[in-house]
């Protein structure tokens, strides 16, 4: 609530005046004066130290409410650092979670394509078909490790508000820097069983 400044030293005045006033009117009065004005002098000097004493509550309190406002704005600054931090883990553990599925799915459809090939390799020799053999093995585990990797980065996620001290990065880890190889090597073994 503001306090009426104005007001309160339009009082003081008032007041001021009203004192002088009263001691001017009966000025013709020496012997009345002398205790009159003293008595008005330790009344205006109490006055005064009043409002001094206001002045000094309200100024402390301002400050106090300055000091709060302060503080306030200073924990919604972090606590707005942290959910914009929060946002980009979360918007590059989706992102890592696309690679992934992108990663799998080329490897299904890596797989597919070689079932296609397999029945030109039925009558070829053994060479060929073990390397046939290889590379849909490579084909599955690299589907496999990049399922891995999604779950890995999936429960970093949900588990975002423990982790945020200690890891600043949501990795998909071995299996998920591992799966592209193996797609490349088992594409790799087909094509080389082609070859044969």
């Amino acid at each position: 609530m503001p306090i009426p400044w104005l007001r309160l030293l339009d009082v003081l005045i008032g007041v001021t005046d009203i004192a002088r006033g009263t001691t001017r009117a009966g000025a013709d009065e020496p012997a009345r004066l002398t205790p009159g004005r003293r008595a008005l002098g330790l009344l205006e000097a109490r006055f005064a130290g009043v409002v001094v004493a206001a002045l000094k509550e309200a100024f402390d309190r301002d400050s106090r409410r300055l000091e709060l406002e302060r503080e306030q704005m200073e924990a919604e600054r972090q606590r707005a650092e942290r959910a914009l931090h929060f946002e980009l883990l979360r918007q590059a553990g989706d992102r890592e979670i696309g690679r992934l599925r992108l990663v799998a799915g080329v490897a299904v459809a890596s797989w597919i394509a070689t079932l296609f090939l397999s029945t030109r390799l039925i009558g070829a020799s053994l060479g060929a078909r073990i390397a046939l053999g290889g590379g849909w093995a490579l084909l599955v585990a690299a589907l496999a490790s990049a399922f891995v990797a999604q779950s890995r980065v999936a429960d970093a996620l949900s588990r975002m508000d423990e982790t945020i001290g200690r890891r600043e990065a949501l990795p998909s880890g071995a299996a998920g820097r591992l799966s592209p190889w193996l797609i490349v090597i088992g594409l790799a073994l087909v094509g080389m069983a082609v070859m044969i």
